[in-house]
């Protein structure tokens, strides 16, 4: 077995809509079925249990060493936590050589999974050892590290949800939400409505309750200091106990309350100087710790955090109940999972020893051991919901703190003993504001009632019926794609919208060429929907894009497909017959919103046919009227477009709009054929998007081919 041309396919491709990483496999005479191979089924399967049955559904040809290698990757994701469910394996034109396709949530994953399906088989093949284990762990890893965080992927789950299109700009958390300039973008939980000003006082502990203080909102004395003398003293001036915090931190880190003892505190102060140069020295205030989360002007969740607490059994020590505590497969090191692991430190020994305990003190039955004072989940507390109990008093005050403060989105932490009687009543405060903060306290509590705050953050990004669309007319074929790109962009930009294209000689925005080259490939039309001055686009979609890296978008408002031909563009990954080049050109065809509209040349059968594959409705246009397609189409009442005379006639159902040719110079008065043709094509795709007729009259007279 050889594997080459590993590619990924990053959108909907010839294949499916899922990513998918597209492989060459060969295989020798005896692996190209499996029953030539004595024992190797059975081999893999002792190897790789779960790998499961490796006959696709329906297929009846023989199972070579490609398929076990599908298969293998497949489930080697899904094993290790990866969404994917798709797999294919065809062969080509060339005996023993397969073109193998598996579904990947994220590519790096997907590409290593492949490489270690490759060795599973090899292992097989050679009976020799495969450390499943290792490999998962492998790839659960990876995957973990790729990933979008909890945060972010709830913003994206409910992007998807309201079918809002999202691109990942980076291997972080910053994604774009819809298409140029409808664009909106995000940072984790941060908003691009954000300014870096709101932001930076956030940060600003000290000044946070300043201003706080200055619009009548309870928050706690404080002193800012940067030596621990110094700090000392403030805690002395304030008022034992107090909390010790990195003056410009986030996420919890370095923070320590309840601080009573001057053993206590120098530890407390050396974690916040680690994080921060400057450390807040404030009033502790005794409560519970709460997280209210503001989107916008509304409190859309908040939950009640307790601090990592392990309680005795009178059988295991400290040390031994946060082991069993960590070993919740909910609980992991970093922000991916509902929960973070419980470790021991300086801080934990410390607040240990202010309890009495050790590490190694054997808990009496249900004594507890409090491991920090401070209940952040990303220090290992847990988190309970208590939205529906929060005091209208208490959520006014959260919104105005974040009006405040300039956040769109904010962590608002509360500390009081009851959240359901107002904070003066109790001598409770907000004692700090997080910009982007962590939503998987609300997404998935300890317990109580999950919260859909992802839904609340695209609520803040896209009015109710927004989409973050824009009009996307995508155009392939094999002869005139590039006239048909430029004329329909000149007839939708007579609406006044600001145009992109993409063409094989370069990128155009508003007229202004920004790259050069055949640039008819889904980069190029990426970079037209990130571009802010875009409001509509019009993309030419080459066969070769689609066959390297799919589509550059998740779907288009129109797919325009000029004609098939008897011949050109063949040979390409092994594509060797105009009926496998239809199939090809038919991806764009098939990925029409359901909304949506494809433009056919009913001259040519192999485009005629893929009106059927079309999630939307179709128009058809042929010089010749009386084409069979075309009556047909007509007959039903459907759109149609085609020559009459010495004009162009658009017809649906006894509606007839007239475009004299007279006014069409590309077509020289009517007597280039191709000409009308590719005119046909594009004012199907102005018809489709609903520009007036008059627009489209005038953009026919003005373009310049």
């Amino acid at each position: 077995m050889e594997i080459s041309r590993i590619r990924a396919l990053r959108g909907p491709n010839l294949w499916s809509r899922h990513t998918a990483i597209q492989a060459l496999v060969r295989c020798e005479e005896n692996e190209r079925a499996l029953s030539r191979l004595p024992g190797f089924e059975a081999r893999i399967r002792a190897r790789f249990p779960l790998i499961g049955a490796m006959r696709p559904i329906g297929y009846e040809g023989d199972i070579s060493v490609a398929h076990a290698l599908q298969f293998a990757t497949l489930n080697l994701q899904a094993q290790a936590g990866c969404p994917v469910s798709f797999g294919r394996t065809a062969p080509t034109t060339e005996t023993g050589l397969y073109q193998v396709v598996i579904e990947y949530s994220e590519e790096t994953v997907g590409r290593r999974a492949l490489g270690l399906a490759e060795d599973l088989c090899r292992a097989a093949l050679a009976d020799t050892p495969f450390d499943l284990a290792d490999a998962l762990a492998q790839l659960r890893e990876m995957n973990e590290d790729e990933r979008l965080g909890p945060s972010t992927g709830a913003i994206v789950r409910a992007a998807e949800a309201r079918g809002i299109p999202y691109r990942r700009l980076t291997r972080g958390s910053l994604v774009q939400f819809g298409w140029g300039s409808r664009q909106r973008r995000i940072q984790a939980a941060e908003l691009d409505s954000t300014s870096a000003i709101a932001e930076s006082i956030a940060q600003d502990k000290d000044l946070t309750k300043t201003l706080l203080r200055a619009a009548g909102v309870p928050a706690p004395q404080g002193v800012v200091v940067a030596e621990v003398e110094a700090g000392w003293r403030a805690a002395n001036e304030i008022g034992l106990p107090v909390v010790t915090k990195p003056y410009d931190g986030n996420q919890g880190k370095g923070v320590t309350v309840n601080i009573a003892s001057r053993d206590l505190f120098e530890i407390a102060f050396g974690a916040a100087r680690e994080i921060s140069r400057r450390v807040l020295v404030e009033k502790f205030i005794a409560g519970n710790d709460f997280r209210l989360l503001v989107v916008g002007d509304r409190l859309v969740a908040a939950a009640r955090r307790e601090p990592p607490t392990v309680i005795g059994d009178g059988t295991h020590t400290v040390r031994q109940l946060v082991d069993i505590v960590n070993s919740d497969p909910r609980r992991g090191t970093g922000h991916a999972t509902s929960l973070t692991k419980i470790r021991f430190d300086d801080i934990a020994m410390a607040r240990l020893a202010v309890q009495g305990y050790t590490p190694d003190t054997v808990l009496p039955k249900g004594a507890r051991a409090v491991l920090r004072n401070n209940a952040n989940l990303s220090t290992g507390g847990t988190a309970t919901d208590v939205t529906d109990d929060v005091h209208p008093e208490i959520a006014a005050r959260a919104i105005a703190a974040a009006r405040m403060i300039g956040l769109d989105i904010a962590g608002v932490d509360v500390v009081c003993e009851n959240i359901g009687q107002p904070l003066e009543e109790q001598g409770g405060g907000i004692v700090e504001l997080n910009a982007a903060p962590g939503l998987r306290m609300h997404l998935d509590p300890s317990y109580g009632k999950a919260r859909d705050v992802g839904a609340a953050a695209i609520d803040a990004l896209f009015a109710p019926g927004e989409n973050g669309r824009i009009p996307i007319v995508a155009v392939s074929g094999t002869n005139g794609k590039t006239t048909t790109v430029r004329l329909t962009a000149h007839l939708i930009g007579q609406s006044g919208r600001r145009m992109g294209m993409t063409t094989t000689d370069g990128v155009y925005v508003e007229d202004r060429r920004i790259d050069t080259g055949d640039c008819s490939g889904p980069k190029s039309a990426k970079n037209v929907l990130v571009h802010p001055e875009v409001d509509a686009a019009v993309l030419e979609t080459a066969r070769g894009g689609i066959l390297r890296e799919g589509l550059g978008f998740d779907r288009c408002d129109v797919a325009v497909v000029t004609n098939i031909g008897i011949g050109d563009h063949l040979g390409l990954n092994f594509i060797t017959t105009t009926e496998e080049l239809a199939v090809v050109k038919r991806v764009i065809v098939q990925n029409v919103g359901a909304g949506g509209t494809a433009v056919l040349n009913a001259a040519d059968a192999h485009v005629a046919k893929m009106a059927c594959a079309c999630p939307g409705r179709a128009i058809l246009f042929a010089i010749d009227a009386n084409h069979p397609a075309m009556m047909m189409h007509r007959a039903q009442g459907k759109r149609a477009i085609y020559r009459d005379g010495d004009a162009i006639a658009c017809a649906e159902g006894a509606s007839i709009e007239r475009l004299d040719l007279a006014g069409i110079p590309l077509t020289r008065g009517g007597t280039i054929a191709f000409q009308i043709e590719n005119a046909m094509a594009a004012i199907g795709a102005a018809w489709a998007l609903g520009i007036d007729w008059n627009l489209v009259r005038l953009g026919l007279a003005t373009f310049v081919s």
